[in-house]
């Protein structure tokens, strides 16, 4: 049994096609407790395969091209906002304020990267300066609980720690549990999509497709990244008022276009934009931009045959449903902070596994919906959440019997059964990857690579996404973030 069954099965793929799958086994990558070596694995694998199929329709080969896994490029590619040097300058990942903190009663872990917030951080704290010292004398006197909801209730962000246990018996992880791996659903009648045929090499399984990207941090960008590797024309879309971090943007923005655009004030923009886009990637909070007529079917009413693919933290419905979150964030709610921890402090996945993992998996489901909008049509939404990905890491395991809602190809709607090849519990099913063992892994610079750019000389990791005549880098790196002119090439 292998671990990308499972995500390849909630992907509603084929399963006779992983046969065409080989992982490059390495030990001593993604080292952790929990399983995070396996779930990248999965991710990473599950969106290969979704490209190669894409791909080989497009192309019209009689066979899906050879996907092969690489644990090395793997643990490179979901370091990648780590691994990224500007000039030889390492990033700055975490603000001094983003961090695990010791409250009255046990830790506290906050979110400070962006300045709006921090302000809303120190505000919900009694106006206090920016000062790390102040902080932990403020919240060592207070419970984490408390300061989860006062933070929460400013605006800004902050979770308790939780163990897997007391993260199970919150209503959040109740509303979770209903909810697949990731969501299929079809919303309209759109006729079937007639994608022109691609040749040469390499094989772009995206290309010509205008993908509208209108995500932010991690995950979203990361399987917007991907379609722009696969050769997708990308533009990325911000609000001015809203800050991006320039190492962040360095690092996911590699094969798009950025550019600023207020959708109060030139709608107009937007809906030219719209008018030609093939897919919608969102990663703002369930709901936050339905006012600006973004909700999946109000996309599709006006764009049919558009696929909405939507990213969040905690996930569409429960409690939390509306909140912030990040995978930092998500890894002490979940328990997984308290899984990797040791010696009474609390732990974290050797590298942002939610985040990365969340992102391979709906470039994926974006990939498999176009494939099936060619034989079925319809216009398609596709959900994902971090806290749902961090419950297959902590609660189903990837490479185990994954509790999964998912479709039968060409049969929406309706699970697989249990004891069939389709379901990624069974122990027998007759289509599996093959496995290889690699090199231990020593380190990622194998995988690592160098270009000039627009932001300086940049180093960084390579693409783990790999098929047998795919592109094995992007066209361009990553621009000046809002740079460009809000349309289409």
């Amino acid at each position: 049994m292998t671990d990308i069954r499972s995500a390849w099965s909630a992907l509603g793929g084929d399963p006779a096609l992983l046969t065409r799958t080989t992982t490059v086994v390495r030990e001593g990558a993604l080292t952790a407790r929990l399983p995070a070596r396996e779930l990248a694995r999965a991710c990473v694998g599950a969106c290969a395969l979704a490209a190669a199929e894409l791909g080989a329709r497009r192309a019209g080969l009689a066979e899906v091209p050879a996907v092969r896994v690489d644990d090395g490029a793997v643990a490179a590619a979901f370091a990648s906002e780590r691994l990224l040097r500007v000039d030889g300058r390492a990033p700055v990942s975490f603000a001094p304020l983003s961090r695990l903190w010791r409250t009255a009663d046990g830790w506290l872990r906050t979110h400070a990267n962006y300045p709006h917030h921090r302000a809303r951080l120190l505000a919900a704290l009694g106006g206090l300066p920016e000062d790390a010292t102040a902080v932990e004398a403020a919240l060592a006197e207070r419970s984490a609980a408390e300061v989860e909801e006062s933070v929460y209730a400013a605006g800004g962000l902050a979770v308790a720690l939780r163990t897997a246990e007391e993260w199970a018996r919150h209503p959040q992880a109740a509303a979770l549990a209903g909810q697949p791996l990731v969501a299929r659903e079809r919303l309209d009648d759109a006729p079937a999509r007639v994608l022109p045929p691609v040749t040469g090499a390499p094989l772009l399984p995206a290309a010509g497709l205008r993908v509208l990207d209108l995500t932010r941090v991690l995950a979203g960008p990361v399987a917007t990244r991907t379609l722009a590797l696969l050769g997708a024309d990308v533009l990325r879309v911000d609000a001015p008022w809203l800050p991006e971090l320039p190492d962040q943007h360095a690092d996911t923005g590699f094969g798009k276009r950025s550019a600023l655009l207020d959708l109060t004030a030139d709608r107009s923009a937007f809906e030219e934009l719209l008018a030609s886009a093939d897919v919608v990637v969102t990663g703002y909070r369930p709901g936050a931009l339905d006012r600006f007529g973004l909700s999946p079917r109000a996309l599709a009413a006006r764009r049919p045959g558009i696929v909405v693919a939507q990213v969040s933290a905690w996930g569409p419905d429960g409690p939390w449903a509306g909140r912030r979150g990040f995978d930092s964030l998500v890894q002490v709610a979940t328990g997984i902070a308290v899984t990797e921890g040791a010696d009474g402090q609390p732990g974290a996945l050797p590298a942002q596994a939610l985040d990365h993992g969340t992102g391979y998996l709906l470039a994926a489901a974006v990939l498999r919906a176009l494939t099936e909008q060619t034989r079925d049509g319809g216009s398609r939404c596709v959900r994902l959440a971090l806290a749902r990905t961090a419950a297959w890491l902590t609660r189903e395991r990837p490479g185990t019997a994954a509790r999964l809602t998912r479709e039968r190809p060409g049969t929406p709607g309706t699970p697989a059964a249990p004891g069939t090849s389709a379901d990624p519990g069974t122990p027998d099913a007759p289509y599996d990857v093959v496995t290889e063992p690699g090199e231990p892994y020593r380190g990622p610079e194998p995988w690592l690579t160098e270009t000039d750019s627009a932001l300086g000389r940049l180093r960084y990791a390579r693409p783990a996404v790999s098929f047998t005549n795919g592109p094995t880098d992007w066209k361009r790196p990553c621009g000046p973030w809002g740079a460009d002119p809000a349309r289409w090439t």
